[in-house]
């Protein structure tokens, strides 16, 4: 088949196209390399944020789309997968699906249907936007609100959703606020981790522990990380003679993966209730994660034995509580380290994704 991959979030389509060609289809990523994080792809379109930066987006999307005809299968990264206005990315949507076989539609990140569902029906504990029954009211989440919904980026995702032949969700969170309006065209499918063998980091010496944290740019409370930052702060403290800590702050991905290496155990998405490409990443490398490992994530991917992932409730004491259990019981490290290895192997080896992905193209 002939594939089209357009935008990126996380690495999430570079590496799924890596697993298309591997097993024997062609697929073509068209993306901004999800800004300074700069990942790889095969067609670069990128927005400068200038006077004349608009204009020239324009051109130069509007030259690209005849090149963009012709494929079996094309799959958005998400509603808005072009740096445009909502309103003009109606008619960019209409040409591929003209001019094009199947259109996906990918569920991994901000969306009206994540917003939406989080804080009006809340079928999550907690998430983005909501803590129990409570709606969340920081600055991130009334932003992204007032941004998805009753707006034209609303009418957007509905339009589309609506429209394309199937839905693909890349975390359970993403998967339940869309199988709940589009049962019979939402598929799950777990992320796809590119596994560096030789870097597998699954025995190394204790003390100290090693912490590794990344901060997204402007996003910190968002994601979780503030809170997690103050309680790995706090653990280094008490104990400064066993624990380190690294941060990566807004660094392309090249970087933060040097940098990530010879951690034990990253701390990442305190919202969440499963991995995303950035802690599965670490995992491949027999990193521990701390954060999203709740049940639900095991469930939908049917494992029954492996729990290498440290989960942790959405609060500064479970984070420090998770820290010191660690620090103070250095004999699981190991443990944890070959399951992490493992499950990525399992569920997420990029290759077994990409032939999940070649079911959903063929008969959806």
């Amino acid at each position: 088949m002939k594939i089209l991959l357009i935008g990126e979030y996380s690495n999430v389509h570079a590496t799924l196209a890596a697993g298309l060609k591997a097993i024997g289809h062609e697929a073509t990523v068209v993306s901004n390399g999800d800004f300074w994080k700069d990942y790889p792809r095969d067609i670069n379109l990128v927005r400068t944020y200038t006077k004349w930066g608009g204009i020239k987006y324009m051109l130069q999307l509007y030259s690209l789309l005849p090149r963009l005809r012709g494929y079996d299968v094309v799959q958005l990264i998400n509603p808005m997968f072009v740096e445009l206005k909502a309103e003009r990315i109606f008619r960019i949507y209409d040409y591929l699906r003209k001019h094009n076989g199947k259109m996906v539609l990918g569920a991994f990140g901000m969306d009206y249907y994540w917003v939406n569902t989080c804080t009006e029906h809340k079928p999550l504990r907690y998430s983005d936007f909501n803590m129990g029954n409570e709606v969340r009211v920081n600055a991130d989440a009334l932003k992204e609100r007032a941004d998805w919904i009753g707006t034209a980026k609303e009418r957007l995702n509905k339009y589309l959703a609506q429209d394309c032949d199937a839905i693909v969700t890349g975390l359970y969170e993403y998967h339940v606020c869309y199988e709940m309006f589009y049962p019979n065209k939402t598929t799950f499918i777990p992320l796809p981790i590119q596994i560096e063998k030789a870097k597998e980091n699954t025995i190394t010496t204790f003390p100290p522990l090693r912490l590794f944290i990344g901060i997204s740019k402007g996003r910190s409370e968002y994601k979780g990380t503030d809170i997690m930052l103050r309680a790995a702060k706090k653990i280094q403290a008490k104990y400064p003679k066993l624990v380190e800590l690294k941060i990566a702050e807004g660094i392309p991905y090249e970087q933060y993966k040097l940098m990530m290496e010879g951690s034990d155990a990253i701390l990442d998405q305190l919202y969440s209730y499963t991995p995303s490409m950035n802690p599965l990443l670490a995992m491949s490398k027999g990193i521990i994660c701390i954060g999203g490992g709740e049940p639900e994530n095991y469930e939908i991917i049917g494992e029954k034995e492996l729990r290498p992932i440290i989960n942790v409730l959405p609060n500064e004491e479970s984070v420090c509580n998770a820290l010191e259990e660690l620090v103070l019981h250095p004999d699981r490290i190991p443990e944890l380290k070959r399951q992490s290895v493992e499950y990525v192997r399992k569920h997420h080896d990029y290759i077994k994704v990409a032939r999940q992905y070649e079911i959903v193209y063929r008969h959806r």
